[in-house]
């Protein structure tokens, strides 16, 4: 048994190495300079709490929160529909399913980088077919990407809890003179909970982690109105040259987002029990 546990230890040491080395180290790194004012030349000097109280007097901090916020419950609400919708569309093999599972899952091999400049293009004011401008447009043309790119890989995600459900369950529901709307709501979401609290983590997560997208395709305009929580953090480090800043932010974000995975994960036990 003794010899087991240590083959099993050798067996992860490989991991473990790889997780301390480009996640815990970090972590504590940015833990660390947290508590100095720490610029981009020159000695770190400890300020705290000195980044961490100023967080609340960063005004554009507080609007791109607001709008991080109100980003994330759109993005979710709408993939996760956009998501849920296509993996119950090919759910059953029937001809032709094959096709439209590999089509709606074909963007997620095209970089999100690429794909965001991709966008750019084709919404070029200059030079594109579908020119914007303006906030909501801005945002509109965020969320489409966004649905474009990942709707695909939360279908397939969804489509492997779809059919883990076992065919039994619904015959013998259809024979009790179940209807769809019934199976639906009483077979189908019961079941594919822990898929669920799967999916919405990582689209809120990824929703209030988003960078790329404004980065490429608005830089934050017009008018800072489409600012995320890390491009701010991104301004504080490489444009005001402030990494002790930046670390700040990052630590109270991360500290947000692991209270609200953990509510969404308690929340969907507590109600699968």
């Amino acid at each position: 048994m003794r010899r087991r546990a240590v083959t099993g230890a050798l067996y992860a040491t490989p991991a473990a190495i790889l997780v301390a080395l480009f996640f815990v180290v970090p972590l504590l790194l940015v833990a660390w300079m947290s508590l100095h004012r720490w610029p981009l030349l020159g000695s770190p000097k400890l300020n705290l709490p000195a980044n961490y109280s100023a967080i609340a007097d960063n005004a554009l901090l507080g609007s791109a929160a607001w709008f991080t916020v109100r980003y994330t419950v759109i993005i979710t609400v709408l993939l996760f529909v956009v998501a849920f919708g296509l993996a119950l569309l090919v759910q059953n093999r029937r001809r032709g399913v094959g096709f439209f599972r590999t089509a709606f899952f074909l963007p997620v091999a095209v970089g999100f980088a690429s794909a965001s400049l991709l966008f750019l293009g084709l919404l070029s004011e200059e030079v594109g077919p579908l020119p914007f401008s303006g906030d909501g447009p801005a945002l509109g043309s965020v969320v489409l990407l966004v649905l474009w790119r990942f709707a695909g890989f939360n279908m397939l995600i969804l489509l492997t809890g779809l059919q883990a459900i076992p065919v039994d369950v619904y015959e013998a529901a259809r024979i009790d003179g179940a209807t769809r709307l019934q199976m639906f709501l009483r077979i189908t979401v019961p079941l594919m909970r822990p898929t669920i609290a799967l999916v919405l983590t990582m689209m809120v997560t990824g929703s209030l982690l988003a960078f790329d997208q404004f980065w490429i395709l608005t830089r934050g305009g017009p008018d800072n109105s489409t600012t995320s929580l890390v491009m701010v953090i991104y301004r504080e480090a490489f444009v005001r040259l402030d990494l002790g800043s930046a670390a700040g932010i990052s630590v109270v974000l991360l500290v947000l987002l692991a209270v609200l995975s953990s509510l969404q994960f308690a929340f969907l036990r507590r109600r699968s029990a």
